[in-house]
């Protein structure tokens, strides 16, 4: 099989864990371009998040983003997916989470959005500081999200939790897919909950975007780590899960590779290469 597309998840995945790209991936990525391939990276990020030494690579056009709620064309700064959570849904989701007390946040048109008084408080709920300087870096506090999102009139892209308390995590979990069936129910991190339309996903934002291009679906190749990954490596024609990876994402996958503190991505990379 001659693949043509190299879609792979950041954290957890491309990036190692002091999100940096260890050099072998970017090796990997540039030698795979130089070939004629595609490269996107496939986040739970809006565009604004990608680490600077990924954006700044001359072939990279095509990004999924927000877990494939947005699948964006940087050189034409233009949408070719978009799937964002309906008005109403978003404000009885804020509603449940406020009833359960629960922290979270909100991206809506490619930026982030906070309550003040949750992003006074980050640092309580994000142990991780490569994560939390990311958080506070591309959220806009405000007074009130819900009153906020309202007045705006539309929707947002993506919906996320976090948590110190990882049995109400656990329950969250259990309970939000059956409370907001309409609503895909992923994570990235270890203590997050993330939620987006449920025809918002990695896989569907790949094929959405292969359709675009005039990409076979078996012919491209997906890493992940996290279950926000599952869909896409289940729709690509490789599916690799790192090392690192979720249980069940490493069961959904048709190979493992190396962790992503040791360049896994590059490893499977060189190898079709």
């Amino acid at each position: 099989m001659r693949y043509k597309l190299i879609a792979f998840d950041l954290d957890g995945t491309l990036l190692d864990g002091k999100k940096d790209i260890p050099p072998e991936n970017i090796a990997a990525l540039t030698a795979a371009a130089e070939q004629g391939m595609i490269i996107v990276p496939a986040t739970g990020r809006i565009y604004a998040g990608l680490p600077e030494p990924l954006k700044a690579l001359p072939f990279l056009r095509w990004c999924v983003t927000v877990n494939g709620a947005y699948v964006y064309d940087a050189w034409e700064d233009r949408p070719v997916f978009r799937e964002d959570i309906p008005l109403e849904m978003t404000l009885r989701v804020i509603d449940y989470m406020e009833k359960n007390r629960l922290f979270y946040d909100c991206y809506k048109d490619n930026w982030g959005y906070m309550d003040r008084r949750f992003y006074e408080r980050a640092v309580e709920f994000m142990p991780d500081k490569g994560i939390l300087d990311l958080l506070v870096r591309l959220r806009t506090p405000v007074e009130s999200l819900r009153s906020y999102v309202q007045d705006s009139g539309t929707g947002v892209q993506k919906l996320q939790m976090y948590f110190t308390d990882m049995e109400e995590r656990a329950r969250q979990l259990r309970l939000l897919p059956t409370l907001f069936p309409e609503l895909s129910v992923t994570s990235s991190v270890r203590n997050n909950i993330e939620l987006n339309w449920a025809a918002a996903n990695k896989g569907a934002a790949l094929e959405a975007l292969c359709r675009h291009l005039g990409v076979k679906m078996e012919e491209t190749v997906a890493f992940g780590d996290g279950t926000n990954d599952l869909t896409m490596l289940r729709a690509a024609g490789l599916g690799v899960a790192m090392a690192n990876a979720a249980p069940e994402v490493k069961a959904a996958a048709d190979r493992v590779t190396d962790d992503n503190e040791h360049a896994g991505v590059a490893k499977v990379i060189n190898e079709i290469l």
